[in-house]
């Protein structure tokens, strides 16, 4: 199996992150998607959970995982 990994804030989803995320899975067979808690240390319109709910009710992906942006490098929290 091959796992297909993505990143972003995906605070306001639009057409583009739905295509991004179309385009990511046909590069394998399981699309995870790693989410930014924080913007930037910027507070974001929707919450943490309300953006993974989002995202995993689109089809293309299959799992939602929380990362946190640390001087332009993530950190997967576990």
């Amino acid at each position: 199996m091959i796992k297909v990994f993505t990143t972003g804030t995906f605070d306001i989803l639009h057409y583009g992150h739905i295509n991004l995320l179309k385009q990511a899975s046909k590069f394998g067979d399981f699309l995870i998607v790693g989410l930014n808690v924080t913007k930037n240390g910027k507070e974001t319109y929707y919450s943490y959970e309300e953006r993974k709910a989002m995202l995993e009710a689109i089809r293309y992906v299959d799992e939602v995982v929380p990362i946190k942006e640390q001087e332009d490098k993530y950190r997967y929290l576990s």
